[in-house]
């Protein structure tokens, strides 16, 4: 059984995306940071799957992550770099902690997993990474400069490792979610929802089971000739 790792899984894009890889057979590695209980209660009601709690912003907590998943399971086949925090905000009045906090958990944090994944890949000869950016890493956002930026990092990121990786037999792609219906967006007033779905073609908001859905498709052999791409999954939206 293939093993897989979701970074930000006890909700939203991450949860779903367990339940997705989970139903299509693999073994899953929950990892969550703050919302134990809701990591334990998706663990109970997959087949296959277990809770780690790690920061993944901190290096040493991230190898010790994947430590675990090579001694119990033999080393990771899927990483689904999930986890990311927001930050709304006119972006000269960002203070450094602020800024750190996006940069080092949405772009440093898929850095450090992929590189503590990769050894046990490039063992195997074979491996996927899914990096899960946002259509603001596109486009931008007012308001969300240091999220577009870590974002548009994600993509890039994506893009080079792909070709670095790729001879390894190892696949890195990334999905490009538009707005989606997940606890990031709660936030968000009825007007400005209002307002961003009339940007939208598809005229709603995109659900989690529909980015996990190409999530699983990019997990899956039906995605083998797949490699560096970025896939946006917004409904149509283009700002």
């Amino acid at each position: 059984m293939k093993t897989a790792v979701v970074t930000g899984a006890s909700r939203g894009i991450g949860y779903s995306a367990s339940k997705a890889l989970s139903e299509a057979g693999y073994r899953v590695i929950i990892n969550y940071l703050h919302s134990e209980n809701k990591a334990q209660a998706l663990a109970d009601s997959l087949s296959n799957a277990c809770i780690f709690k790690a920061d993944v912003s901190d290096e040493d907590e991230v190898r010790e992550m994947f430590d675990f998943v090579r001694k119990r399971f033999g080393g990771t086949d899927i990483l689904v770099n999930n986890a990311g925090v927001s930050h709304i905000g006119v972006f000269q009045l960002m203070s450094d902690k602020e800024i750190n906090r996006v940069l080092d958990i949405n772009l440093k944090g898929a850095i450090f997993c992929t590189k503590y994944a990769l050894p046990d890949m490039i063992k195997k000869q074979s491996g996927i990474i899914i990096n899960i950016g946002s259509v603001w890493g596109e486009v931008g956002a007012s308001c969300e400069v240091v999220y577009s930026a870590s974002k548009a990092g994600i993509i890039g990121f994506t893009k080079a490792l792909s070709k670095e990786v790729g001879m390894s037999g190892i696949r890195v792609n990334c999905i490009s979610p538009g707005v989606i219906d997940t606890d990031m967006n709660k936030s968000l007033d009825s007007e400005v929802l209002s307002d961003l779905k009339q940007d939208i073609p598809l005229k709603r908001i995109g659900s989690a089971k529909e980015v996990s859905s190409v999530i699983k498709f990019l997990a899956s052999e039906d995605s083998s000739y797949l490699n560096g791409v970025t896939i946006s999954v917004n409904g149509g939206m283009i700002m």
